[in-house]
């Protein structure tokens, strides 16, 4: 592939899988039962975050903040702000915007992007290149080879995959077609490790 992962990823990515939390239960059993040292949070609002930082910090693991959906911060610069001081290090959004303003706040930035069909791919791409992010993290996860490659050689940042991965052949099948990382909220598939992974 010849694609150079920044270093910056690999703090919050060292395997195939990104745990992806959506509940209270499932974010302290990725803290207690997981290897990864970043995980995904879907849930929350402005009252859990310096709480929810609080845990991940005794467990030495780094919390990528879904902004999308957490509630009770504005999509703003203050809203911003605030998740910085509070000691947010990585998000992921489908806003160019705001991932420009979490970027400027020294904030690794993952860019969530709908692969519907070919138009959402090729609207998606012009997003990222305007964007920048640290990686693109496509929805749904089982995308063709073809539209990873595409992607990888247009934008030239990692891509990772989400949404409706089910079991361990879909994740070896996704890294075969060059995503980097896979996010789940399947607990069966939070320790899968994939021999051939390399870095």
């Amino acid at each position: 592939m010849g694609l150079q992962v920044p270093g910056i990823l690999k703090t919050i990515v060292n395997g195939p899988i990104i745990p992806a939390v959506r509940t209270i239960q499932d974010f302290k059993y990725a803290m207690s039962n997981t290897a990864a040292p970043g995980v995904i949070v879907l849930f929350g609002d402005i009252n859990t975050v310096s709480s929810l930082l609080e845990q991940a910090k005794q467990y030495k693991k780094r919390l990528i903040l879904h902004l999308d959906l957490l509630e009770g911060i504005g999509r703003d610069k203050p809203g911003i702000n605030f998740l910085a001081r509070q000691g947010v290090s990585a998000v992921i959004t489908t806003k160019t915007q705001i991932g420009k303003m979490a970027h400027e706040d020294g904030m690794i930035v993952i860019q969530r992007l709908f692969c519907m069909d070919s138009e959402a791919v090729r609207t998606g791409i012009q997003a990222a290149k305007a964007l920048k992010p640290d990686a693109i993290e496509v929805l749904p996860g089982m995308v063709p080879r073809s539209v990873v490659q595409r992607l990888l050689s247009e934008v030239g940042r990692p891509v990772l995959a989400g949404g409706l991965m089910q079991t361990e052949e879909e994740v070896v099948e996704a890294i075969k077609n060059g995503v980097y990382a896979v996010s789940t909220s399947k607990r069966e598939l939070w320790n899968f490790t994939y021999p051939d992974k390399g870095q």
